[in-house]
């Protein structure tokens, strides 16, 4: 008998498992992966994010893996430049983008050194209940051997967006917004000089790269749902003419000097959603719990942080501190609130075109480094909205860029900018 199952070893489960085992809990981790193991990633991780990694005392084993710091962004969003970095969050002044088959087997190994008994190549294909109608367990298989049955006080899905957990206990989705557009990615040699590039263009294309393990490059591809029949068409093709599109000289330099090192890789998302996190015996972290769309690189950071929060909760509840249902609860009304902001931004950034006011106020920011950085900072995770979006600072953003009165919005919901 455990007292927690988490089912998914990778950016959610592991840390919540070594949280828990290593608060004294007997907990079992089960992966259908066997590690390294690679999966599609952005793998992004914002200083947020890597402050966990720092708390847990990881972030060095990712640094020491390779993995290449980035201290500078060049975001372009329809024509606005902002270009710069974010202050130091917790004293890290760099981004990191760790290969999954680099950070997973890092988490992973983090979780076993904890205590927690992990179990690779093993399928959940059940969950069990008891009579009271609360989860008490899993049922599954390691590759082609026997079904076996594990029994714990609480099972937490941490098996992504396609979660079985979420699906067996009738997990419901809310304040579901659709997805806008596709991606396809791969990793290059040759671009050793590109830094970080996150780019948009005026026809509902996108491009980003950033450097990462090996000395390879991440280059990806996003467009609008309208143009998948024309990438499936010729996928080379068009990645590349989406470079062409976004940033001409990139383009070019793409041509000349990238070569691809590993398949091209499609990757359709599902739609934005939170789900329900909680009930009895279970709970969900991850995309498991609540996924957004990969355009602002949030996924891992958030599973971090959620992850972190989570554990915290289910020690209290298996600890008596307090019922575990009050912990969960508390658990679920923390994670929407503090995801918000992000789930808000991204699903709108995402349609790869923006509102008047939005256009407005980062038009403002991009005028001056102070504005830009704090903006960066806020994508970062380290700068809260109210910074740049309360009106008194849009206020000091607009003077500090010279922008007439005449041409300044304060409501994001206005629908156009003044003459």
């Amino acid at each position: 008998m455990y007292d927690v199952i988490v089912v998914g070893a990778r950016v959610s489960g592991s840390p919540v498992a070594m949280r828990l085992a290593q608060a004294g809990h007997r907990v079992l981790v089960v992966d259908r992966a066997s590690f390294p193991s690679d999966v599609v990633s952005t793998h992004y991780i914002h200083q947020a994010g890597l402050s966990k990694l720092q708390d847990w005392g990881l972030l060095d084993e990712v640094i020491a893996a390779g993995t290449p710091a980035i201290r500078q962004m060049n975001f372009r969003f329809t024509g606005i430049d902002l270009i710069g970095f974010a202050d130091p969050i917790d004293g890290i002044d760099a981004v990191y983008c760790p290969r999954r088959i680099v950070l997973d087997e890092i988490l992973v190994n983090a979780a076993r050194r904890a205590g927690a008994e992990v179990i690779e190549g093993f399928t959940v294909t059940d969950v069990v209940f008891g009579d009271d109608g609360a989860v008490c367990g899993v049922r599954g298989r390691q590759g082609d051997g026997p079904e076996r049955e594990f029994r714990s006080t609480i099972v937490i899905g941490a098996d992504g967006t396609h979660s079985l957990i979420a699906r067996k206990v009738g997990a419901q989705t809310y304040n579901v917004r659709p997805a806008s557009g596709f991606i396809y990615y791969s990793y290059y040699s040759g671009l050793e000089d590109w830094g970080l590039h996150h780019k948009t263009g005026f026809s509902e294309r996108w491009f980003g790269t950033w450097p990462t393990n090996g000395g390879l490059n991440m280059v990806a591809t996003i467009a609008s749902k309208a143009q998948l029949k024309t990438f499936r068409a010729d996928p080379e093709a068009q990645f590349a003419a989406t470079i062409d599109d976004v940033e001409p000289e990139m383009g070019r330099q793409f041509r000349e000097l990238a070569r691809r090192e590993e398949p091209l890789r499609p990757m359709r998302y599902p739609d934005n959603y939170y789900r329900q996190p909680w009930g009895p015996g279970w709970a969900l972290v991850g995309d498991a719990g609540y996924h957004k769309d990969p355009f602002t690189g949030w996924g891992i950071t958030d599973a971090f942080l959620h992850g972190d929060m989570l554990a915290d909760r289910v020690n209290e509840g298996l600890s008596g501190v307090r019922p575990m249902a009050e912990a969960l609860a508390e658990y679920h009304q923390h994670r929407d609130e503090e995801s918000a902001g992000v789930y808000d931004f991204t699903t709108m950034m995402a349609e790869l075109s923006l509102p008047p006011f939005f256009e407005t106020v980062l038009g403002a920011i991009g005028k001056t480094q102070h504005w830009t950085n704090k903006m960066l900072g806020l994508i970062a995770g380290g700068v809260p909205d109210y910074e740049i979006f309360a009106p008194e600072a849009l206020e000091q953003i607009y003077n500090d860029a010279g922008v007439p009165e005449a041409k300044r919005l304060y409501d994001p919901g206005a629908t156009e900018a003044a003459a």
